[in-house]
């Protein structure tokens, strides 16, 4: 790859969008487009083939690409062929996607990998921070993702899929995903409405949603603050453990919830610093990614580095 002057494609595969990105080097991203995946999984040949369909019209359309990266939600093969579990796009399951993607365009190179690792690969590459080569990324939205960086390379583990933090048990044994997820979170903001109904101000008269509770945390509503706290608790205690186990000490926040990281934040460095001993606080670092709302598109570009 001549890295100073190729244009590649980043696809970020999501179950409601697949987003396309033609991104230079620099990390611009040149054109951008969305595919519904909902219109892709009634193609006649199914999702699959749909897909790789997709990716010819803009291979077509982008002539000058020969790297194509592909961030994916769920597992992929250790050897980045096959997706193994999608959970929002089942279709995939098990399919070889890149034998598939090559045995209709053998001239190009594609990178197959796990969206929250692009997004971890993304912010190396093409980050505004002073991240070093070796860190924690986690993704707070829909779900919880994570992936670590060591060395400039994503830490796979023996099989292929290290990191998976949104499914590690915390607390009543559920998994950290459901407790605080969107979805998650938003049970929480019910129950402190139910707990603290003099705190509720605004929210007990709007349909909760992210955007809402962020909002009404920067006017300093109590119901919201109490909101982030709780999930600031459970992050810290997750957090703690894994830095225990990694030795880990730069820890970046992506996705849409990472919009509440500064409500987050105070609860979960509170937890942090009562269950860990100052080797591992003297030097922590906890902070939002760069890219936001493009780490998906510039992540599964960047992957096209990878080699």
């Amino acid at each position: 790859m001549d890295k100073k002057t190729e244009n590649f494609l980043g696809i970020d595969v999501g179950g409601t969008h697949v987003k396309i990105g033609l991104v230079n080097t620099k990390g611009n991203i040149i054109q951008f487009a969305k595919e519904e995946t909902a219109s892709l999984r009634k193609h006649p040949q199914g999702f699959n083939l749909g897909f790789v369909e997709t990716v010819g019209k803009y291979l077509k359309k982008y002539p000058e690409v020969r790297h194509v990266g592909i961030g994916l939600p769920g597992l992929v093969s250790k050897d980045r062929t096959t997706t193994l579990e999608i959970p929002a796009i089942g279709e995939l399951n098990g399919f070889n996607l890149k034998g598939a993607l090559l045995e209709k365009f053998p001239d190009i190179i594609f990178h197959l990998e796990n969206d929250a690792s692009a997004a971890a690969v993304g912010e190396l590459h093409f980050g505004t921070g002073d991240n070093s080569d070796s860190y924690l990324f986690i993704t707070l939205g829909t779900g919880i993702g994570s992936a670590l960086i060591i060395d400039g390379e994503v830490f796979k583990g023996v099989r292929g899929n290290a990191m998976e933090m949104g499914h590690m048990l915390s607390r009543g044994n559920s998994r950290l995903e459901p407790l605080i997820g969107r979805n998650g979170i938003l049970n929480i903001a019910k129950r402190m409405l139910d707990a603290f109904p003099n705190d509720a101000g605004e929210l007990s008269q709007v349909e909760l949603g992210m955007h809402v509770l962020v909002a009404a945390a920067n006017k300093g509503n109590g119901v919201a603050l109490k909101t982030f706290a709780e999930v600031g608790e459970i992050m810290g205690e997750a957090i703690v453990s894994t830095i225990r186990i990694l030795d880990v000490n730069e820890i970046y926040f992506g996705g849409g919830i990472s919009a509440a990281l500064p409500f987050i934040l105070p609860s979960m460095e509170k937890c942090i610093h009562k269950y860990l001993s100052p080797y591992y606080l003297s030097d922590l670092k906890m902070q939002r990614a760069t890219l936001e709302n493009d780490a998906g598109t510039l992540g599964a570009a960047a992957l096209c580095f990878m080699d």
